[in-house]
């Protein structure tokens, strides 16, 4: 599923609001504390490419083998090509989440990407 979202501060809102309502319609089971994991990481998600100051969000949620990807996307070309730095402080806030099982950061000309992979089964 994708969904493009406004970059502005309400974002991570209605973000968390899509990606729930998709899960549930996939019907995905999952415990509070992984519903919890999924709000979190989405919100750290989003906010960092709010932040970022690109024209809007790009949202992405995906679902396989018990696991959900969320991929979004900043929009904004004026970044530099390659690995920033300022991501790995969002990178070290995603994984201190014990059900994501892997996350990264790429720059390129379309703006930043940001992702994760949260297990549904995780604690």
């Amino acid at each position: 599923m994708n969904w493009k979202l406004e970059s502005a501060p309400w974002a991570a809102g209605k973000a968390r609001t899509a990606v729930s309502d998709q899960l549930a319609k996939w019907r995905h089971v999952f415990t509070s504390t992984v519903g919890r994991t999924i709000e979190a990481v989405t919100t750290v998600l989003v906010d960092a490419t709010v932040a970022d100051g690109g024209t809007h969000v790009s949202l992405h949620l995906s679902g396989q083998d018990g696991q959900v990807c969320i991929v979004v996307l900043s929009h904004r070309s004026a970044l530099r090509a390659g690995h920033e730095t300022e991501g790995d402080d969002v990178l070290r806030r995603i994984t201190a989440h014990l059900a994501v099982t892997g996350c990264g950061s790429d720059t390129g000309p379309d703006g930043r990407r940001l992702w994760a992979v949260i297990a549904l089964s995780g604690t």
